[in-house]
């Protein structure tokens, strides 16, 4: 995609770009991003499930399906066209599935890898060209503590966030020096739709995995809408760390993800001290 020639005015409002507008952080996000005078592309599935936003400041409304490669370059392009560039992305959209790693269906896999990691890339690589050019902008991806540490019924939404986190800690590397900084949120239980509609679980359960997987599945169904995490001040810390004078490569939201985090630390500093001896053994001798 050729980048558009327009630059963002430097004395304009930072223009936002996010995905997934329609429900919990992607619709707070842009609902802040418009009440602080951001110029901010609101996208959807379903866009008239947010036309409602464009009466709180500059927005532009788009139809956004981010497993669609032509609806990502439609989007950036007019967002471009409109606002003369993109200075944040943030990729929010996503969905949730559980499942016991035995019970997962391979259709309902790929689809979440296709939103959570592929819709993600793909919005990396459509917004970069215009970036680079300007030699400036943020990418927010948003991940999750399950892109940190694992649990029953989640091993496969796992497997979409750790890939989040190491595509995100690689980007931030190849882009850092052209002036572009990366960030990576990390949150834990917030009340918002993921454990809600925007989740499928697998449609055969097997009762070898009902004290596993099962009640893990269980457990964070009944949570849904009882979380501890308030997606408006989720909303607050991402803005407010996208204008702090250093972007933290990563942002834990939640008592819950600091704690959660902190305790995967140490569980894996005891298990790899564990096999030090093994580990530094397995090199050539020096000197051979």
């Amino acid at each position: 995609m050729t980048p558009n020639n327009k630059k963002t005015p430097n004395t304009g409002k930072p223009v936002w770009f996010i995905t997934g507008c329609s429900t919990g952080f992607g619709r707070e996000l842009a609902t802040q991003a418009l009440e602080r005078g951001f110029r901010t592309v609101v996208t959807a599935r379903k866009p008239d499930e947010v036309e409602a936003l464009t009466s709180k400041g500059e927005a532009l409304v788009l139809k956004l399906d981010v497993t669609d490669q032509g609806q990502i370059d439609a989007a950036i392009k007019a967002a471009e066209e409109k606002f003369g560039g993109i200075d944040v992305l943030v990729n929010n959209a996503g969905i949730g599935y559980f499942a016991a790693i035995e019970e997962g269906e391979a259709d309902e896999v790929r689809r979440m890898f296709e939103i959570n990691v592929f819709g993600m890339s793909r919005m990396i690589q459509a917004v970069l060209p215009g970036m680079r050019q300007r030699r400036k902008g943020f990418i927010i991806n948003i991940s999750s503590l399950a892109g940190l540490r694992s649990a029953p019924a989640l091993g496969f939404y796992n497997a979409t966030k750790f890939a989040v986190e190491g595509l995100s800690g690689a980007l931030r590397q190849e882009v850092e020096p052209l002036g572009i900084k990366v960030m990576v949120v990390e949150p834990s239980g917030f009340r918002t739709d993921w454990a809600g509609r925007s989740a499928n679980e697998s449609k055969n359960q097997i009762a070898d995995y009902a004290k596993t997987a099962g009640a893990w599945r269980s457990e964070i169904r009944a949570d849904s809408g009882k979380q501890p995490g308030d997606p408006v001040r989720a909303a607050q810390a991402i803005i407010q760390s996208v204008e702090s004078p250093k972007l933290p490569p990563h942002l834990l939201l939640g008592n819950d993800a600091y704690e959660g985090a902190m305790a995967k630390l140490e569980e894996l500093r005891k298990e790899f001290s564990a096999v030090e001896k093994i580990a530094r053994g397995a090199d050539f001798p020096k000197g051979k």
